[in-house]
């Protein structure tokens, strides 16, 4: 028998024991009954007096007295055997420093109660004040002194309520010093992990003085806490690294492997706390309730941190079976920990309906290996190999030991024990057990590879910035420092890309023979993708710049682009402005300008790069003097609210009607809420003698350098 504060309830290893004798040891056992009954008819002899069941305790002052010894005991419930007066001479005997299933009752559930005659005999000059405390009882129990309730634990059938964790309880002995003390028990039914070896009283009643049962009651709290200090620094560390995890997916929700993280580090702390860890009563259908869910998310969270970890979430296959899996694991845990919430009157077919959600649980569990079999057909780095072999070890430790403890009155297995309870050594009163220790090796290598990983997500980072610095330079290139003047004309333009390289494109080309070619559209898509297509675009453009009819433009640039987008395409307009006022449109798929603040239409076409050839055809304009003509990209069209509204042709009618710079429409975009390129551009002839002037907005040139 361990010594209080040794080792916290529940940890003693367990024996099933059926009271089964041999054949030869039965036969002598006969022949013993048969003479001792002869010789007590004889003798009529009778049942042996309560004086010598009666337990004498002499000088009782301060301090502290074990009730060990012989206890009477009896299955069944009778309130008269709360009483005194009741003769419990045929009752059987038993100790109380074990329980009543490793004593010839396995798997014993209901309600069994204890009796002990007591004679105290209180020191000279003590005030006779007694308290008698109660260590481990399993499961719900009432505490009777000569026929009067004293107190209790849980709640006895029919509204059965014990807590998942006993701790130890106190309760004042009043009245005479003398007497019978009992206790009435009930053992919960048993699920399926249940141990036929449990039930009734672990440790025997302690009788003192409140002073002394005060002291010991605190010892062995303090012996929990001491057993659990490595525990509670650990879940410091868990919390800290959670908390760290979910703000690290918070700011980014595509690195999911952040957030399973989180959640494997979380939750062994709400399934630490649901046991006894905050020495806090919690009742036991709450905690199971609560844990049998919990438990399977921390299995859940393995997976996905593994498949994330090991880099093996580019298998699509893989992901759905985790995603099945996931689903299948958590309907059976909150079935089981729904069952739960009944369990004080569970039947047989709950007690079944247990089992087959505890297998449906435990089945998944052997997933782990297939993620880890695939990740090694795989190089991996020494932080994730680290990761798979002490992720292995623990989910075998976990499904031997979970395997064993499935049922394990019925098979009598004990691996469950020695793989979870018993430690294989100890440091300072810590004990250190395989599956600890196992956990602890992987909950480092993870936070050693998560390490590796945000250094490796840095460098791709600094490697795709390189890749849009570069492209922005590029940009640069493509978008002119200087719009050249156009003799006759007043130019404003604004470029403002949406993403750090923008998809709209625009160019100004003077010819020899003092007109232009002018060139505006947009790409789809955004960023970096969109920025290469401009890219080539432009490099066309300026390639049949030579070429002075924007329909023959727009063709050769539509060969050019068909199948180099990858199913992408370019709206466009490409025009001449001629000296006199004289303006040839070809349009490709675009939005028509406005001429003086109403708009212009233009032939309908296709945009570029969707067939092979498409035949777009010209028409032709005359500007008078102060006549402005206005072109734009979607961007602006398709500015959108805070609350989802579009900035619309409305707005758009009412914009260009006040005719304003490319500046002053960009912005009016902007303020409404930006959400893709915006490029304009506005082109009004001037009077005779006038002098040309152009004006050039782009932030991404402002940016540069």
């Amino acid at each position: 028998m361990p010594a209080d504060g040794d080792q916290a309830p529940g940890a003693k290893n367990r024996r099933w024991y059926a009271g089964r004798v041999s054949g030869g040891k039965f036969l002598s056992l006969l022949l013993v009954l048969v003479a001792a009954s002869a010789a007590a008819q004889q003798t009529g002899s009778s049942p042996a007096p309560a004086s010598s069941r009666t337990m004498t305790i002499p000088g009782l002052g301060r301090g502290i007295v074990e009730i060990d010894g012989a206890w009477q005991f009896h299955l069944g419930d009778n309130p008269q055997w709360a009483q005194p007066s009741f003769d419990d001479s045929q009752w059987e005997s038993i100790r109380s420093d074990d329980s009543w299933g490793d004593q010839g009752h396995p798997s014993y559930t209901g309600i069994a109660w204890y009796r002990r005659h007591l004679d105290i005999r209180p020191s000279p000059g003590t005030t006779a004040e007694y308290r008698i405390l109660l260590r481990f009882v399993e499961d719900a129990y009432e505490v009777y002194w000569n026929g009067k309730p004293i107190g209790r634990s849980g709640r006895l059938p029919p509204s059965a309520s014990w807590d998942s964790f006993h701790f130890p309880q106190d309760f004042s002995l009043t009245g005479s010093p003398s007497g019978v003390l009992a206790i009435r028990v009930w053992k919960a039914p048993l699920d399926i992990y249940g141990d036929a070896g449990s039930g009734g009283l672990n440790y025997p009643p302690q009788l003192g003085d409140p002073y002394s049962i005060s002291l010991r009651k605190d010892s062995i709290f303090q012996s929990y806490v001491r057993q659990d200090l490595f525990d509670y620094s650990l879940v410091l560390l868990r919390v800290f690294i959670a908390l760290l995890c979910v703000v690290l997916w918070y700011r980014n929700r595509s690195e999911q492997l952040f957030l399973w993280v989180g959640l494997f580090t979380v939750t062994p702390v709400a399934l630490e706390i649901l046991q006894h860890f905050i020495l806090v009563p919690v009742p036991y259908a709450l905690a199971r309730f609560i844990n049998q869910p919990l438990y399977v998310l921390y299995s859940v969270s393995l997976w996905f941190l593994l498949v994330w970890l090991l880099q093996v979430h580019d298998n699509a296959r893989l992901v759905r079976l985790t995603r099945a899996l996931t689903w299948v694991a958590m309907s059976a845990g909150v079935a089981d920990g729904i069952l739960a919430l009944f369990w004080g009157q569970a039947t047989v077919w709950m007690q079944w309906a247990d089992g087959i959600l505890c297998v449906i649980i435990l089945l998944p569990e052997l997933f782990p290996f297939a993620v880890i079999a695939m990740a090694l057909r795989r190089k991996l780095d020494i932080s994730r190999a680290t990761v798979a072999a002490a992720a292995f070890v623990l989910q075998l430790l976990h499904s031997v030991a979970d395997t064993s403890a499935l049922g394990q009155r019925f098979t009598h297995w004990t691996l469950f024990s020695s793989l979870i309870d018993l430690p294989l050594f100890q440091i300072g009163g810590i004990e250190f057990k395989p599956e600890k220790i196992t956990s602890v090796a992987l909950f480092a290598a993870i936070l050693f590879a998560l390490y590796r990983y945000i250094l490796e997500q840095q460098a791709r980072r600094n490697a795709l910035e390189q890749e849009v610095h570069s492209a922005q330079e590029i940009q640069q290139v493509l978008i002119p420092e200087d719009l050249p003047a156009l003799e006759g004309y007043a130019v404003t333009s604004s470029y403002t890309p949406a993403l750090e390289v923008g998809g709209d494109f625009f160019q100004i080309i003077p010819n020899d023979d003092g007109s232009a070619i002018v060139a505006l559209g947009d790409v789809s898509g955004k960023g970096l993708k969109a920025g290469m297509n401009v890219s080539m675009i432009v490099g066309v453009l300026r390639a049949e710049a030579a070429n002075t009819s924007p329909a023959a433009i727009l063709g050769a640039l539509n060969r050019c682009l068909v199948g180099r987008m990858k199913g992408g395409f370019a709206t466009g307009v490409v025009f001449r402005v001629d000296r006199d006022g004289t303006v040839t449109f070809a349009n490709a798929g675009h939005l028509p300008p406005y001429l003086n603040g109403k708009e212009f239409p233009l032939d309908a076409s296709l945009p570029l790069g969707l067939i092979a050839y498409s035949d777009y055809s010209e028409q032709t304009l005359q500007l008078q003097p102060g006549d402005q003509l206005s072109l734009y990209t979607d961007g602006l069209l398709e500015a959108t609210s805070r609350s989802g509204e579009l900035f619309g042709f409305e707005r758009m009618n009412a914009l260009f009607a006040g005719r304003p710079t490319a500046q002053q429409a960009s912005q009016a975009a902007i303020d409404f809420g930006q959400d893709d390129d915006i490029t304009v551009l506005t082109l009004t002839r001037l009077a005779a003698g006038e002098e040309s002037t152009t004006s050039l907005a782009a932030p991404v040139l402002d940016n540069a350098g």
